[in-house]
């Protein structure tokens, strides 16, 4: 729980359903019916589906908008030999985007290749001199996957040097007053748009990532080319971890590509993924969700953020045995060095709240050496900390550039809107935002989002969700086994949380040699005893714990192996000694 413990508060979720019932019809227990209840999955067909969901249930692609169209350019395009260039973004939905595109076109005979705009020299999305540049070499169409919506004067210019222009976006579509007291989307002049916020969307789902967008259009592609359908599900694992990287929620169509892609990637025969897995001493055959968005996914990323995104693209791409394993041990290197760096920035902030901002409900920090591509990553680490709405700020080349992350309470690109004028450019949405402003008004900056802020010390409180208060009577194999049927866990669809009152610990002991385990055991009101594992700091543990012998848990109920011997034990997640 690190050096700082904030007292949370303990909310049990009271959604209604008949639990036996639905237990029955899909022969599972009314605790796990009732955790799916508590997501929000409601219905026999939206419950059978986030149960058994396989591909063959996935959305069709010709209904997101100008599907068809975009095809029909693309193959006309294949057709002619004319040069198509995909743009592409920095982060890990803008690799996996480009990777899918750049491989299923090339499958398909186009004459492609890509570019990816650098994070600090180009910032996000296509700019105009990618533009000039394409149009210099004579590229014929330019295709964007996780960019383009909002780039509206640079698809003027596109289309003022002759361009033809396809975008597959997943992003917000900024609105204008069209005149008649409503609002229309401002889109920009391309050819083809596919995007399923469109408001003409006809899309089930409209939070998928931009390399789904890319992985529909190569769906309808291969389709119509007779490519073997096996071969577009071999991509299928780049749109999962690009799922997962962009933070998506696992729901519906997303959980079923989570979930099948998940299966791929333990016998995966892309040799860059491979050789990632092996870098990171992972085990293929128990990749997790967790595993894609801690350990793959950072890899892919650290590129992107500290040299060029095209390293984790061209290892995607490798098919040399020596080169994709001279790349995975470079970006593995590179996501260690980032470690090290966002810790220290972590260290740096902490710091400066102690001493100078504990009482703001707006943390603002500038930390003017910190790399700016991991200004986001520290926000998110010093919200987690105090619960508080947090902004971090470095020094770039044209003043100050920050990352901010908020909390439920704190709708932070509304926060940014009020205080536009001191801003030279910003973007973002309710829980989290970029920008930049000149340096000489950071303080100003910071007073006034303090001022502006209407947040109370209850907002600060965080909220910790309880699916069900499940005495140890119910923990069997078979309950934890039935468990894992809600993976893949995520946003969207958290890890199952249990919680129980009035333990009575009847023993502890600290244990590892970084002294970081407690083993408990614990016994209800009823007599009734378990064993149970904390990973946390031991000595502050029993510090904390003094001469309490109760306590209240947060728990997820698991089997230990240990010598051949199958016991249950609960991993305390959360706790409150009495």
């Amino acid at each position: 729980m690190g050096e700082q413990m904030i007292e949370s508060k303990w909310m049990l979720h009271a959604k209604k359903a008949d639990f036996n019932e639905i237990g029955m019809r899909f022969h599972i227990s009314p605790v796990t019916a009732r955790i799916i209840r508590n997501r929000d999955v409601v219905g026999e067909e939206a419950i059978g589906r986030y149960l058994f969901g396989s591909v063959e249930q996935m959305y069709d692609p010709r209904l997101l908008p100008d599907m068809e169209r975009a095809v029909e350019i693309l193959e006309g395009k294949i057709a002619a030999g004319a040069r198509i260039r995909i743009v592409g973004d920095y982060d890990i939905d803008g690799v996996c985007s480009t990777y899918i595109l750049y491989r299923g076109l090339k499958r398909l005979g186009a004459a492609v290749d890509y570019e990816i705009p650098d994070r600090v020299k180009d910032g996000y999305g296509i700019n105009e001199s990618i533009i000039r540049a394409a149009s210099a070499d004579g590229v014929d169409t330019i295709l964007t996957c996780d960019n383009g919506i909002a780039a509206v004067s640079q698809f003027e210019l596109a289309k003022e040097l002759g361009m033809t222009a396809v975008i597959t976006d997943h992003h917000d579509i900024q609105t204008v007053e069209d005149g008649e007291g409503g609002e229309r989307d401002l889109l920009p002049p391309a050819d083809a748009l596919v995007n399923p916020k469109r408001r003409d969307s006809r899309y089930p789902n409209g939070a998928i990532c931009g390399a789904m967008v890319a992985y529909k259009l190569i769906q309808v592609m291969y389709e119509r080319a007779g490519v073997p359908g096996d071969e577009w599900l071999e991509m299928l694992e780049f749109a999962a971890i690009a799922t997962v990287g962009d933070v998506m929620k696992l729901q519906d169509e997303n959980r079923i590509v989570v979930k099948e892609g998940l299966k791929r990637l333990g016998i995966s025969k892309n040799l860059g993924i491979r050789k990632l897995i092996e870098k990171n001493n992972l085990d293929p055959k128990a990749i997790s969700a967790y595993h894609i968005g801690f350990v793959i996914g950072p890899c892919l990323n650290a590129g992107g953020r500290l040299q060029t995104a095209k390293l984790a693209l061209s290892l995607l791409l490798c098919e040399d045995e020596g080169e994709a394993d001279r790349l995975a041990l470079e970006l593995k290197e590179l996501n260690d060095q980032r470690k090290d760096m966002t810790q220290q920035g972590v260290d740096q902030a902490v710091e400066l709240v102690e001493e100078r901002y504990l009482n703001d409900k707006v943390l603002v920090v500038f930390l003017p050496d910190c790399h700016e591509s991991l200004a986001g990553i520290v926000a998110g680490r010093i919200r987690e900390r105090y619960c508080k709405p947090t902004l971090i700020l470095t020094r770039s080349e044209d003043g100050a550039k920050g990352s901010g992350r908020s909390i439920e309470a704190y709708h932070m690109f509304n926060a940014l809107v009020e205080v536009k004028d001191l801003l030279t450019k910003f973007g973002g949405h309710p829980m989290a935002a970029g920008f930049s402003l000149p340096e000489d008004k950071v303080d100003e900056f910071r007073r006034r989002l303090n001022e502006n802020a209407k947040l109370t010390e209850e907002d600060f409180i965080p909220k910790i969700w309880i699916d069900v208060a499940m005495p140890f009577e119910y923990i069997n194999e078979s309950l934890i086994e039935e468990l894992e049927l809600l993976e893949p866990f995520g946003q969207g669809n958290e890890k199952p949380q249990f919680a129980q009152k009035g333990m009575v610990i009847r023993s502890s002991r600290v244990m590892g040699k970084n002294r970081n385990v407690v083993k408990l055991n614990l016994v209800n009101e009823r007599g009734r005893a378990m064993d149970a594992v904390v990973f946390t700091d031991g000595d502050e543990f029993v510090a904390e714990m003094g001469r309490s012998r109760m306590m209240d848990v947060i728990y997820y109920p698991s089997v230990n192996e240990y010598n051949g011997n199958r016991t249950l034990q609960l991993v305390v997640k959360n706790w409150k000694f009495r």
